[in-house]
């Protein structure tokens, strides 16, 4: 019995059918056997009930109650805590009670009297309500209600929330009494028809009922109404109805508007009567089978016009829910829980409504497809793409960022390698600048905000390879921009091309602020402060140093060694490391320092032996070399010569150099592309190493090879053209090469010498190559250079040889740089061969047409130029700096095949050299200062202004080089060239603008500038040319006019004074520039090639440039941080150090040439930083301002900070630079000015120009209020000020306060016309102009009448005169202002009024 019993009631297998499980089910359900679960139902004990087995086989018929699965293994109720939790209840601590308070009031207050109950009782109408006698049967008692009936009650689901069996017997016998004792529409009277059938949910209101009105005709009443509003909405159009719309929702509350929207969503599913389900079904019977398809159409266009109007704003209409009709497989009656129908469980098996097909201008969610191309919202693509899914907008074809966030941390691979793919591709685009013109924001900022550095980094440590693989790839799309790397490798070969700024964010200063206040000892250092940040400070701040904190490379090398992924992840990883190793010293140090992350990427990508790969696309590129992994090392050695070291002695790279350049390319077992890059970067790699003195001794052992390498330069030219680019790299790293070789060279001879002289002290030692082994170079490259010159008239070879021409002459300027330095150095012979360069190589290349041509290309190619029509580079984000080249092709620039500034950069170097060592040749070259093109390039530059950031600084390092070889060549033509003696006034400009434009590593060029041009009389032609005497004819011809000071009249001889001191005012800046000597020796080294005292090519941190822009104010500056006011507010010293007297006047005398004749020089510098600093000259001492050349010198530059054309570019109202506000700096002024002033009228002038209506009240207040003293002193006339009065006393003051204390210093004697005659007459005007203005505000009103009352009863005669009868102010007056005779009718009359209207109060 026991086995048929098994064998009937076999447990379920995965092979079992649908028909086979159902067939069991019904073995089961006839054979009677006790489950091997029983249901029960849990006991709830507020309502006293039990949990016993009637409870649990009755919860089985009911299908709205809990079920619970009870299990002999656990108790029905959890075990009790000791001790027991108190108990809580919700509604008492809802409730606040105070321990004051009456519990009797409590109680009244929470149970009121049962009228307050009874008066808002408000009974139903039920006059036309529906009366069903109940049915008429033969039985004395009612039937008893037995459970087996239950079938035939009414659905649970055509009731809202659970009923218990009674309620659902009572509600279907309701139902039925409705159905059959319902009278027709044509037998019901007219006054008592149900409201249901009046009122029709397609022809009637969904909000009123008409329950709450009186009498029988509640309901016509409520569709009557119900008509009139669809007769208005239908006579207003479909903008007047949204109009009306938003007016009303702006007006409702939000909750009512709520509920107003949930009742339609209710009727618009629900049907409103059982006529209407009637309606349908034979409307549905009628209906052939294939009009099914058309019903969801049917229904979503069956809507009435006014929801059509009034859901205008929607994009998309809601859909009807499904019904069984819709579903493709009908519910069996014997499938168990398939009864139940819920919709919103099968809305993912409708169809996808349309897309928009229409634009907006309303932002909407970004969709990409799996190639990271955006999707447009009106594009409808079809679903076999895979780009639809059941998130948010089905209809919308693509993955936003969101749901590719949520797929990445999917628990299915494919779905996480699918949505990182799709990132990486995002990323990708997004750094190259494809989304800037179509998205809204930057893509680049959103995802790292949204954690995705944390997202990849925890991708890397998935176990799965492709996961892992997608993850690395994401990264490389995040870090490295490879338009950047291009323009990067495409400058190598230009001066100075191999060094570069490291890639750090701009400092922040969030952590400085903490430390104010703290002595030195007791801040934190920086490696401090980093430990304490968490990672998402530091990756908020700095994207890699995040993921170096995150430990990046010890996972990058565990993939490289253990993973041994497929090549494009290799390469990824090699990009990675070199974006990394960009980023900063600290940075390429830890890349050199990670454990076996080097030894794998040299013996598995930079192998001494390997074999020819298989195919042009191997599997592995284990054991074969890399371009990448070559250029890793390059990046690495650019950061430092310690690193370089590191590189050639212990991980063997200078055996790889040997290895990978002794072989032509062709002879490397490699694919050719892959052998040209593999040999250029080999090339570049030695070339930085050879910057630093190092690998010379390669040089000779692979001379037979670059001699022969150079000898086929010339079918570089002549390569194929998807050979040529590679080509044409190769060929200039090899220049560049031989250029610092050939510098190192040049220093042998310098450093044997040094280590003689030494005798023990450190000294680098000499580099084993030496003159003679570079000297043989020259008429090689020579010779070349002269048939590439040739080259330019053939048109297929133009754009070649302009590529190659910049590299050979930034070569001879090395080998004639350091040949004059040599002991073996002939003049003679020297001289001829630059004579015949000249005449043979520099001269027709510089009259070439071709040249000429790409000489106009020189504004449009320029970075300082073009400021301002620059175009849209891609999305900046400041923790991940990047040099904003994408597109650099499309657009001109300095790198573009079409800009001069590589041929001008190493033409202009080569002169440089030239003219220094052969002088007599200066004069052929002054065509190229004399041009077009290089005259309107520099007049565009004298009036640029451009910004400082890393997108550009990497550019505008090399314009510099440009801007300052060309100054050289002005340096030598302007004694002897009359032509260009001209334009010496531009070239000064050009110098002066360049100073403060030089970026960190050209402090020498900053040196050279102030040593030569800067301070040259040459260069001030208006010095020696009747400058100052046109100043002094100007200044007779506005004293004529204006009747000014006479002291204005000294400036044309202060000008004339400081042109004869010029160079004493050179000495005294360079004195106070000698902070910067250490950065000007190091940047010497660099740009006159000293290659064996160049400790790093890597540039130093791009924090600003390296003077500021206000440097002519130095001076000023640093004498006042050393002497100035301090914290205490006395001087910080009693008296000036040694010079500073000389120091200042040299300073000014400095500005004032500047203020007159490079008035352009200065524009960068706001005017009010301008005051602001020359305020100097009275803090830093207490009797500087009164020494005579500084009281003149000041005398003049006020002079012409106050011209009328400067007075309104004066905001005082902005901070000048380095200050919080200029009110911290003006009550310095005061409180120096009471102290030490004694009544100085030029002190007395820069207190007075402050206090000019337009600025702030702050600045009157604090003379009128906290320094009133000072009236007393400041004796300043209206003839000395050079302000026009009416600055002063218009518009009238409207501060009431201020004006009190004028009229309160004025009463008291404070302010008199004796004492301080400017405030005296400006008081006066604001005061007359207050007491008769008719302005009607009542607290004003009533302060100018008691002002006017106060003034007409004064005991003083004249300062009641001076304050009724003002008229006007005249600085040619001697009082200062214009008086009335007598009060004019309107202010006589409104006098009267006011005395009348106190007598009339008085009596």
């Amino acid at each position: 019995m026991f086995l048929c019993f098994t064998e009937m009631l076999r447990r379920p297998k995965p092979t079992d059918s649908e028909a086979d499980l159902l067939r069991e089910q019904q073995r089961f359900l006839t054979s009677g056997a006790p489950s091997a679960a029983c249901m029960v139902r849990r006991p709830d004990k507020r309502r006293g009930e039990a949990g016993d087995a009637e409870a649990a086989h009755s919860s089985e018929n009911e299908g709205n109650q809990k079920d619970v699965v009870a299990m002999e293994e656990l108790p029905d109720q959890l075990p009790s805590l000791t001790p027991a939790p108190p108990k809580k209840s919700r509604f008492k601590a809802s409730r606040v009670t105070f321990e004051d308070e009456d519990a009797g009031e409590r109680l009244d207050r929470h149970d009121p009297h049962i009228s307050a109950v009874l008066s808002r009782i408000v009974e139903r109408d039920t006059s036309c309500a529906p009366i069903s006698l109940p049915a008429f049967t033969g039985l004395a008692f009612p039937k008893v209600l037995h459970r087996s009936e239950t079938s035939s009650q009414a659905p649970s689901s055509s009731f809202k929330g659970k009923r218990s069996i009674f309620a659902r017997q009572i509600a279907a016998q309701r139902l039925k009494e409705d159905k059959t004792g319902r009278p027709s529409p044509a037998e019901a009277p007219q006054t008592c028809e149900p409201r249901a059938q009046i009122l029709p949910s397609e022809a009637g209101t969904r909000l009123v009922s008409g329950e709450g009105l009186q009498g029988p005709d509640s309901s016509e009443e409520t569709l009557r109404i119900h008509r009139e509003n669809q007769a208005k909405l239908q006579a207003m159009s479909k903008s007047e109805i949204l109009d009306e719309q938003k007016k009303l929702v702006s007006q409702l509350d939000p909750r009512l508007v709520e509920f107003i929207r949930s009742r339609k969503a209710q009727s618009a599913l629900s049907p409103a009567s059982p006529s209407e389900h009637a309606a349908a079904e034979k409307r549905s019977a009628e209906d052939p089978p294939a009009g099914k398809a058309e019903s969801r159409e049917t229904r979503s266009a069956a809507a009435t016009p006014e929801e059509v109007e009034m859901e205008e704003e929607k994009e998309v209409t809601s859909a009807p829910p499904l019904t069984q009709e819709d579903l493709p497989v009908k519910p069996q009656k014997e499938w168990v829980h398939m009864d139940t129908l819920e919709p919103e469980k099968l809305e993912w098996m409708r169809d996808l409504p349309s897309p928009r097909k229409k634009g907006t201008t309303k932002a909407m969610q970004a969709r990409f497809d799996f190639t990271g191309t955006l999707i447009p919202p009106s594009e409808d693509l079809p679903t076999h793409l895979g780009l639809h899914h059941h998130g948010e907008e089905p209809e919308r074809a693509g993955y936003s960022l969101q749901e590719l966030f949520l797929l990445s941390r999917s628990q299915i691979i494919q779905q996480r390698t699918l949505a990182l793919n799709t990132l990486a591709c995002i990323l990708t685009k997004a750094r190259a600048g494809e989304y800037q013109s179509v998205l809204k924001g930057s893509v680049t900022s959103t995802v790292l905000d949204a954690g995705l550095l944390f997202l990849l980094r925890f991708a890397l440590d998935d176990s799965i390879e492709g996961v892992m693989s997608a993850a690395v790839h994401a990264l490389k799309g995040l870090l490295v921009c490879e338009d950047d790397e291009e323009c990067l490798d495409y400058t190598f070969s230009w001066f100075r091309g191999l060094a570069s700024f490291p890639l750090l964010p701009s400092s922040q200063d969030e952590d400085d602020e903490e430390d104010e206040g703290l002595n030195e000892s007791a801040k934190e250092t920086a490696r401090e402060k980093e430990e304490r940040k968490s990672d998402y400070d530091v990756a908020r701040q700095d994207v890699v140093k995040g993921l170096l904190k995150m430990k990046l490379l010890p996972r990058l090398r565990y993939v490289l060694e253990v993973v041994r992924p497929s090549p494009r992840v290799v390469q990824d990883v090699l990009h990675i490391l070199t974006r990394v190793a960009r980023h900063s010293l600290s940075s390429a140090t830890q890349v050199l320092d990670c454990p076996r992350l080097m030894e794998t990427v040299m013996s598995e990508f930079l192998p001494t032996s390997w074999t020819s790969p298989s195919s042009l696309s191997p599997l592995s590129v284990y054991g074969h070399p890399l371009a990448n992994g070559m250029k890793l090392l390059r990046v690495l050695a650019t950061s430092g010569r310690h690193a370089c070291a590191r590189l050639l002695n212990s991980l063997g790279v200078r055996e790889r150099l040997s290895c990978l350049l002794s072989a032509e390319p062709n002879e490397l077992l490699m694919e050719p592309n892959e052998a040209l890059r593999i040999s250029t970067e080999a090339y570049r790699l030695w070339a930085v190493a050879a910057g630093y003195g190092q690998a010379c001794q390669l040089y000779i052992d692979l001379y037979p090879a670059l001699v022969k390498t150079l000898q086929s330069a010339g079918s570089a030219v002549s390569a194929p053209d998807s050979l040529l680019a590679l080509q044409l790299h190769r060929l200039s790293a090899l220049l560049s090469l031989l250029t610092q070789v050939t510098h190192t060279a040049g220093c042998h001879q310098e450093l044997q010498a040094g280590m003689v002289r030494a005798h023990g002290e450190e000294c680098p030692p000499p580099p084993p190559v030496s003159w003679g082994h570079v000297a043989g170079l020259q008429p090689l490259l020579l010779g070349q250079l002269k048939g590439l010159i040739k080259g330019l008239d053939n048109p297929c070879q133009k754009g070649s040889v302009l590529t190659l021409i910049p590299a050979y002459l930034v070569y001879l300027q090395a080998y004639y740089h350091q040949l004059s330095r040599q002991t073996c150095f002939k003049p003679v012979e020297t001289l001829q061969d630059l004579e015949l360069l000249t005449s043979e190589a520099l001269l027709p290349l510089m009259c070439h047409s071709v040249v000429q041509d790409l000489m106009k290309n020189l504004r449009s190619s320029s970075v300082v130029c073009r400021v301002q029509s620059s175009p849209l580079g891609p999305e900046a984000t400041p923790s991940l700096p990047g040099l904003a080249c994408p597109g650099w092709r499309d657009r001109p620039g300095l790198v573009v095949p079409s800009s001069p500034f590589p041929l001008l950069a190493g033409l202009g170097l080569l002169l440089e050299t030239i003219t220094e060592v052969h002088k007599g040749l200066s004069r052929k070259f002054a065509g190229l200062l004399l041009s077009e093109p290089v005259i309107g390039y520099l007049h565009s530059c004298s009036r640029a202004t451009p910004a400082l950031s890393h997108s550009r600084s990497w550019l505008l390092r090399h314009e510099h080089h440009v801007l300052y070889r060309l100054l050289r060549l002005a340096l030598r033509l302007v004694p002897i060239e009359p032509e260009v003696a001209k334009h010496a006034s531009l070239y000064h400009q050009v110098a002066l603008v360049l100073l403060p434009w030089l970026l960190p590593g050209s402090e020498y060029l900053a040196h050279e500038l102030l040593s030569t041009v800067i301070f040259s009389k040459d260069f001030i032609s208006e010095g020696h040319s009747g400058g100052p005497e046109a100043v002094e004819l100007g200044e007779l011809k506005l004293h004529a006019q204006h009747r000014t000071s006479p002291s204005l009249q000294t400036v044309g001889a202060l000008l004339r004074e400081a042109c004869t001191q010029l160079p004493s005012i050179r000495g005294c800046y360079l004195t106070h520039l000698a902070h910067l000597e250490q950065s000007v020796l190091a940047s010497r080294d660099v740009l006159l090639g000293r290659n064996p005292w160049i400790s790093s090519h890597l540039l130093p941190e791009l924090a600003g440039p390296t003077l500021p822009s206000d440097w002519p104010f130095i001076p000023l500056i640093s004498l006042y941080e050393r002497t100035g006011v301090s914290d205490g507010g006395g001087l910080a010293v009693e008296e000036l150090p040694h010079g500073s007297l000389q120091a200042v006047t040299h300073c000014l005398q400095w500005l004032l040439l500047l203020e007159v004749w490079r008035e352009e020089a200065l524009k960068v510098i706001p005017p009010v930083a301008k005051l602001a600093r020359l305020s100097c000259v009275f803090l830093c001492s207490s009797d500087l301002f009164l020494e005579r050349p500084v009281q003149a010198l000041t005398w003049g530059l006020f002079r012409l900070l106050t011209r009328e054309s400067r007075l309104d570019s004066l905001d005082l109202d902005v901070p000048p630079p380095g200050l919080a506000s200029f009110q911290d700096l003006y009550t310095a002024l005061l409180a120096q000015y009471e102290a030490v002033s004694f009544g100085d009228r030029l002190f007395g002038c820069w207190v007075l120009l402050p206090l000019q209506r337009r600025y702030s009240a702050s600045l009157r207040l604090a003379v009128f209020g906290e320094h009133v003293g000072m009236l007393r002193s400041l004796g300043v006339t209206l003839e000395q000020l050079s302000v026009p009065i009416e600055r002063f006393t218009s518009p009238p003051e409207d501060s009431l306060p201020l004006l009190h204390l004028y009229f309160r210093s004025l009463v008291t004697g404070t302010l008199k016309l004796s004492w301080c005659p400017v405030l005296y007459v400006v008081a006066s005007s604001h005061i007359n102009s207050f007491i008769f203005s008719q302005d009607a505000a009542a607290q004003v009103e009533a302060a100018r009448q008691s002002m006017l009352r106060k003034i007409y009863y004064l005991t003083d005669e004249v300062l009641r005169n001076h304050l009724l009868l003002f008229r006007l102010p005249r600085q040619d007056l001697q009082l200062g202002f214009d008086m009335y005779e007598q009060l004019p009718p309107i202010r006589a009359k409104r006098l009267a009024a006011v005395l009348g209207l106190q007598d009339d109060k008085g009596d």
